[in-house]
């Protein structure tokens, strides 16, 4: 890690939370509009500030990666994991607001400034996730509901059959799927329906920045499946797939 960078808990840098929002603009506007994470999502800083890092340019306290995260408890079986990001997100804010013991930590997201890369940086905020779940005595470690970054190029290939394509070397093809496993994370199972978002056709043109002429499936820039589309009741559905990993 370059020199000039230094990791810190939200909670130990509060100071900036503003200067953070910048990584807002990482994901697809589409991405901004899931249902469950609109509703909820917005509780995981200010509540659970200790689970989220930054990592931090000092030289311009700069904010150029930064990790999301939430505690939540696990029985260590694949059958046992949430349906997806949004049902983890639920069970950890309930499994707080209940005062119950969590024994492992899931990511939500990691986030690097568009300008910073490809530099590795993505390693390093997914390493400090693992040195989380670590310092709290999580003894279940990382699961993580992976947003495979190639899938956008796949969007009618089933996530059961993109999950399980790997390189002659053995790693996963996808690239972020491919940072995981060579910090020692591997495949528990797929997650189909991960992330839920529909909105009114119009929203979804605006969003994705196309024209939906009649009711159908549709592939979309950026999306990792396909949306479907019901002009009649005006009705816009997409399901986000991830991969379960997990980092022991």
């Amino acid at each position: 890690m370059s020199p000039n960078l230094s990791l810190f808990t939200a909670a130990e840098r509060s100071d900036l939370a503003e200067a953070g929002r910048v990584l807002d603009e990482v994901w697809p506007e589409y991405n901004n509009h899931g249902e469950v994470m609109v509703q909820h999502f917005g509780r995981v800083e200010p509540e659970l500030p200790e689970f989220q890092m930054l990592l931090v340019n000092e030289d311009k306290d700069e904010v150029v990666a930064r990790a999301r995260t939430i505690p939540v408890r696990w029985d260590g079986t694949a059958s046992g994991l949430p349906e997806g990001i949004e049902a983890a997100l639920v069970d950890g804010l309930k499994l707080r607001d209940e005062g119950g013991t969590p024994d492992a930590l899931c990511a939500l997201a990691a986030e690097v400034r568009p300008d910073r890369q490809g530099q590795g940086l993505s390693a390093e905020i997914l390493k400090s996730m693992r040195a989380c779940a670590g310092r709290d005595g999580l003894s279940r470690g990382l699961i993580a509901p992976v947003r495979p970054s190639w899938k956008e190029r796949y969007p009618i290939t089933p996530i059961e059959r993109y999950a399980a394509w790997t390189r002659p070397d053995g790693l996963p093809l996808d690239p972020w799927m491919r940072v995981h496993a060579r910090l020692g994370a591997h495949v528990l199972k797929t997650a189909p329906r991960s992330l839920k978002i529909t909105g009114t056709v119009s929203e979804w043109e605006s969003w994705v920045d196309m024209e939906f002429p009649e009711s159908g499936t549709y592939v979309f820039p950026r999306g990792l499946s396909t949306v479907e589309i019901d002009v009649e009741i005006d009705l816009g559905t997409y399901f986000e797939p991830n991969v379960w990993m997990h980092h022991r």
